[in-house]
């Protein structure tokens, strides 16, 4: 194996430069730094050696050595379920929880990374060994860069408009424009919501978005997304400071109420844009032939 060392070394290291790329740690504080950075770089270079190890086991060939890929791709699936599982532990002390959907769409993502880190190693090993180092290093680069572009997916502010609305009472229920939100029984309570609180309403672009921001599960995403941003003065003891999303039945927009510790308009309206768009709210009703007669 040693005429194949400069093959399997130039791969693990596209391999762990890609997963090194989409390891980062922003708003959502997770993974954590620095044990949960150990963790997933450990992971990406084990699946990188794996991915450039595979173009000598193919070329010799040695098939017993390729069906380490079956058990690696066995290995990953289990990284799903330790990422759920932290999650959802997690989730127990949080005071705005991400929601079911938002944890399993967070656990696919660092499952899929590594599959995406295997197959960087593998192409990059393959042009080493085929066309020579330098175009490999540079082929490696560009997968890399390729890369990046699953690092994110569609974010709210794709499929929808968010505009500032206004929050007000009827008598005890709370508003955000014409969109009951909830009663209010404490007029303490009243007072400091209309005085530090904000709220924003959600237009979707289309019917496909009307129906995605109908999941609740993104709605908790929203929730969650905003309040980690900007804070929230919520507690244990304050329900009535919970972040809530509701729905305009007729019109499928979506009034959010939220109050924060930084009271930032703008500040708000970029949080709320930049939540992902989860997988599993995700829908395409206009894709189909009955979503494009109910459209017309």
């Amino acid at each position: 194996m040693e005429k194949y060392l400069l093959v399997i070394v130039i791969g693990i290291a596209a391999g762990a430069l890609s997963r090194l790329a989409l390891l980062r740690v922003d708003y959502r504080q997770y993974p954590g730094y620095p044990h949960g950075f150990v963790t997933h770089i450990s992971l990406g270079f084990i699946a990188a050696a794996l991915g450039a190890i595979a173009v000598p086991a193919l070329i010799e060939p040695d098939y017993a050595a390729f069906t380490f890929l079956a058990l690696a791709a066995q290995q990953f699936r289990e990284i799903r379920s330790m990422e759920r599982q932290t999650l959802e532990s997690l989730e127990e002390s949080e005071l705005i929880q991400r929601g079911k959907d938002y944890i399993e769409g967070i656990a696919r993502t660092f499952e899929a990374r590594n599959y995406l880190v295997m197959a960087t190693a593998f192409l990059t090993s393959l042009i080493v060994q085929f066309l020579g180092t330098i175009p490999g290093i540079a082929a490696g680069f560009v997968l890399v860069l390729i890369s990046l572009l699953f690092k994110s997916g569609e974010t709210i502010g794709n499929i929808c408009e968010v505009v500032p609305a206004k929050l007000y009472f009827k008598d005890t229920i709370l508003y955000v424009d014409h969109i009951n939100i909830m009663s209010v029984g404490l007029k303490g309570r009243r007072e400091q919501i209309l005085r530090d609180g904000l709220a924003v309403l959600i237009k979707p672009k289309n019917d496909d978005a009307r129906a995605t921001i109908h999941d609740i599960g993104q709605r908790l995403a929203i929730a969650h997304t905003a309040g980690t941003i900007l804070g929230t003065k919520k507690d244990v003891d304050l329900p009535e400071y919970t972040p809530m999303l509701r729905k305009d039945p007729d019109t499928g927009r979506i009034g959010f109420y939220i109050v924060p510790n930084e009271p930032d308009m703008k500040a708000l309206i970029e949080a709320v844009k930049q939540t992902p768009v989860l997988e599993s709210a995700a829908s395409r009703p206009l894709k189909s032939k009955a979503g494009r007669y109910a459209a017309d």
